[in-house]
């Protein structure tokens, strides 16, 4: 356990430094609270070592494979030899440290807060037990706990050296072939990453579509770009087990036996809420998640924020869920947590960019709502970029609820969607203002145009 701290008692205790709790235990600590910050395995969590950075400096290799092959189509002739050693050193040097936290902990403590190495656990009445010391907070503790890699309950599995998400980030070399279990954002981003650098792939997915929670026209495009770039899909595919043996892994679907050298499985993550001693704080010890007020309280005296309150597992809404907490214990006045406008990016090519509701969602609330699609109009085609965008309104209100942009950089053509989202503009106003020619976001005026037209206003 490391130590960088005087006495038990501090103003707040921080359990769990992911993005948002290191956010907050750096904050309240310049706003000149003594604060204690709790962290397990890496301070940043999982995000910096495993997550977001590392996934994204892989995904931006990929991706400029991916275009160096776009010249033989539009430029002229070229040839490209994969390798995979400068995406690794860059991981390892650049953005995790070789997967040492000492610069985070540092950061921590030029803020003014104090750091325990260990596993907290909530004892009550401000006290948080870590190793057999109890600390106390006089105000109140902050529970940012996050998730960690899920396995599916498929027979066999567990006995297997199955890969997840922390150890495809570290890999120096990569496999031949592999088999990815799981068809949401990280399966989808990782999968397309091994296949872009040469790796045989096959994705499994369980349910009909890759990414299901997104709109139906986002899954049919990324399935599309995925064959275009060689990787074996198989949805609505029930997985009978798993075996490894002899350096292959086999799994066994309900018509086929797929083989591979290595098995990714990006299945979903389990919330680190066990053992936490929820009990002490009058909350369920079995909760799956936590449920938070606006201003992220779940218990008196105790604040959630990031993965462990299923507002979404994301870094952003972490850090501005930290925000909020901040907010709260620093005696502001809000403004307090909003999810109406909650954005989502996978970075494949094409990017899948969402925000607010989709339209089933919009739906299943009771909206009536009136939804148009276009494509990423004349830039899409002089770029030969395929792409969709599907825009939701609400049509009492007139205003939009909800869309998603699928397209190359459409996390960055999601912005004006966003906003618009977020700030409730009314359709009439979008409709009445210039978009720039020949922009990828100019693609929104014609599926505007279309929602006008089918009885937005």
């Amino acid at each position: 356990m490391t130590e960088t701290h005087e006495g038990t008692e501090f103003d707040v205790i921080v359990v769990g430094l992911g993005p948002g709790g290191e956010h907050v235990a750096i904050k309240l600590a310049e706003a000149g609270l003594r604060v204690l910050g709790v962290e397990e395995r890496l301070v940043g969590g999982e995000c910096p070592y495993f997550g977001c950075v590392p996934s994204k400096m892989m995904i931006a290799a990929a991706h400029t494979l991916r275009e160096a092959h776009r010249v033989n189509e539009l430029a002229g002739s070229s040839t490209v030899s994969p390798d995979w050693t400068p995406v690794a050193t860059r991981i390892r040097d650049e953005a995790t440290d070789n997967w040492d936290d000492t610069v985070a902990v540092k950061r921590l403590e030029d803020a003014g807060a104090s750091f325990v190495r260990g596993s907290g656990v909530l004892a009550g009445d401000g006290r948080v037990e870590v190793a057999g010391t109890t600390y106390t907070a006089t105000r109140g503790v902050v529970v940012n706990t996050g998730t960690a890699p899920a396995a599916p309950p498929i027979p066999g599995l567990a006995d297997t050296p199955f890969w997840t998400n922390r150890d495809a980030v570290q890999l120096t070399e990569l496999p031949a072939s592999l088999v990815v279990i799981g068809g949401g954002a990280i399966g989808c981003e990782l999968a397309q990453v091994m296949a872009l650098f040469g790796v045989q792939v096959t994705l499994v997915e369980v349910a009909e579509r890759l990414i299901a929670l997104e709109e139906p026209e986002a899954s049919a495009a990324l399935e599309k770009a995925f064959a275009e770039t060689g990787i074996q899909v198989l949805t609505g595919a029930g997985i009978g087990s798993v075996s490894y043996a002899d350096g292959r892994f086999s799994v066994e679907l309900a018509d086929q036996r797929l083989s591979a050298d290595k098995l990714l499985v990006a299945a979903g993550r389990r919330t680190n809420l066990h053992g936490l001693g929820l009990e002490h704080v009058g909350l369920d010890p079995d909760a799956r998640v936590l449920d938070p007020d606006e201003r992220m309280r779940v218990a008196d005296g105790v604040w959630a924020i990031g993965d462990i309150v299923g507002k979404g597992a994301f870094t952003h809404v972490s850090m501005y869920q930290g925000a909020v907490v901040v907010a709260d214990l620093l005696g502001r006045d809000g403004p307090w947590a909003d999810y109406r406008a909650v954005s989502r990016v996978t970075f494949t090519a094409p990017e899948v960019a969402s925000v607010g509701l989709t339209e089933k969602a919009a739906r299943d609330q009771g909206l009536d709502v009136v939804v148009a699609t276009g494509d990423l109009g004349g830039r899409g085609w002089m770029a030969r970029e395929d792409g969709v965008i599907k825009l939701v309104l609400d049509r009492a209100r007139e205003v939009l609820v909800g869309g998603v942009v699928v397209g190359v950089n459409g996390g960055e053509i999601m912005s004006m969607l966003e906003l618009a989202v977020h700030a409730e503009v009314p359709l009439a106003t979008l409709l009445h203002q210039h978009f720039a020619y020949p922009t990828y976001h100019r693609a929104y005026e014609t599926v505007l145009k279309d929602l006008a037209e089918r009885g937005g206003r």
